[in-house]
């Protein structure tokens, strides 16, 4: 596909403008939040599902096991509401899930080269569940874990809070962190999260978020328009480890720093492309975000042209790590009987590089005692008319 298409050119225009036709808002900050049994654990413990609902009609529908996004439904540009995330319908699907549907990722997101880390002389071995190497957080990471929900309210409205401690020792992680997650519907349509994390000990940490988007509801996401503000990624290796250098986006498949389809060079003759979705290619890198360390801005941005849905990603994190889907098989079966196909969800994960304890040129995700770690993520939702 053309990227240089004039329909492109002008949606580029209009995007970097900021003239986006936004849901309408009452400029009330009001909302709703319920809860319902979900299902049980295999111990027995009640896993619950909580909706939020903000005052557009934008709703969440989130579980305390593992603090999924089970749904998240959004207008389109005719105002008709429809779920732009993958999942399943029933709590067992999750249970055995390995794809992380929209799932809260902890303690450390993406990879850890050969589950071995340095911290403070001693060397750490953490589970590894992604030969050669840990991802996610392990065998056992927060995406399978109950979290103790709290429901309260904060400044967007009614907000769904759930707590964690991860004793010290969890999948090989030192110390005892302590973590908070709070779910929230912004007034403008975001999916708020804010993760607020402790230690006791010396240790390291990478929280993100993991949802499956589809902005179409269904079908490929090849035909999404994907803007990432980087001009610099991590390569990787074969196990898609990063090298520990940053090259630049420029001159290859992965500059998306101009509103691009996402099937527009996904399967261009690329070795880095072959790293992360095989013969046929794909995207699964970290994107370095050209924004100062620590600072919140955008991430990335999404448009969807049938729909006309637009998400744009915040985040106060240094990286993103934008997969494509290319593992998605078509065996597996989704929520009302969709089979997810090749291509048919992306993940937008802002988050440190990874790798990072390995890499001391890389922002540094180590946690000390008297530290608070405090990650802020939205996913904000509009249309395009």
């Amino acid at each position: 596909m053309n990227t240089d298409h004039p329909w492109l050119k002008l949606l580029s225009t209009i995007l970097a403008a900021g003239a986006l036709a936004g849901c309408a808002t009452t400029g009330q900050r009001m909302g709703s939040i319920s809860k319902k049994p979900f299902g049980n654990m295999p111990d027995g413990r009640q896993v619950d599902i909580f909706t939020l609902r903000n005052a557009n009609g934008m709703e969440a529908r989130i579980t305390d096991y593992g603090g999924i996004v089970v749904s998240l439904k959004v207008p389109d540009r005719y105002g008709h509401f429809g779920d732009v995330v993958l999942g399943y319908d029933n709590l067992p699907q999750y249970l055995t899930n390995t794809t992380y549907f929209g799932a809260l990722i902890g303690r450390y997101g993406n990879r850890i080269a050969k589950g071995k880390f340095t911290l403070d002389g001693k060397q750490y071995s953490l589970a590894t569940n992604n030969f050669p190497n840990a991802l996610h957080g392990g065998v056992k990471g927060f995406d399978k874990v109950l979290w103790e929900p709290t429901v309260l309210t904060s400044k967007e409205g009614p907000a769904l809070q759930l707590h964690y401690l991860s004793q010290n020792g969890d999948q090989g992680y030192p110390g005892n962190l302590d973590v908070t997650a709070t779910y929230s519907l912004t007034p403008d349509n975001g999916l708020k999260l804010e993760y607020v994390a402790t230690t006791d000990q010396d240790t390291i940490i990478n929280l993100t978020q993991h949802s499956y988007f589809n902005l179409a509801g269904h079908g490929t996401i090849l035909n999404h328009v994907l803007t990432i503000p980087a001009d610099d990624f991590t390569p990787v290796d074969s196990t898609l480890i990063p090298t520990g250098k940053l090259e630049p986006v420029a001159g290859t498949p992965l500059d998306f720093r101009k509103p691009t389809p996402i099937g527009a060079r996904i399967h261009a003759d690329n070795q880095q492309l072959k790293y992360a979705g095989g013969d046929a290619g794909g995207y699964d890198f970290n994107w370095v975000i050209n924004k100062p360390l620590g600072q919140y801005g955008l991430v990335a941005r999404v448009y969807e042209p049938t729909s006309g849905r637009i998400l744009e990603a915040f985040s106060n994190q240094p990286g993103l790590q934008f997969y494509s889907g290319n593992f998605l098989d078509g065996t597996i079966i989704g929520k009302g009987g969709w089979l997810y196909q090749r291509n048919a969800a992306l993940t937008l994960e802002p988050q440190h590089y990874p790798d990072s304890p390995n890499h001391p040129n890389f922002p540094s995700t180590e946690l000390k005692p008297g530290e608070v770690y405090h990650n802020v993520i939205v996913y904000r939702f509009s249309v395009y008319k």
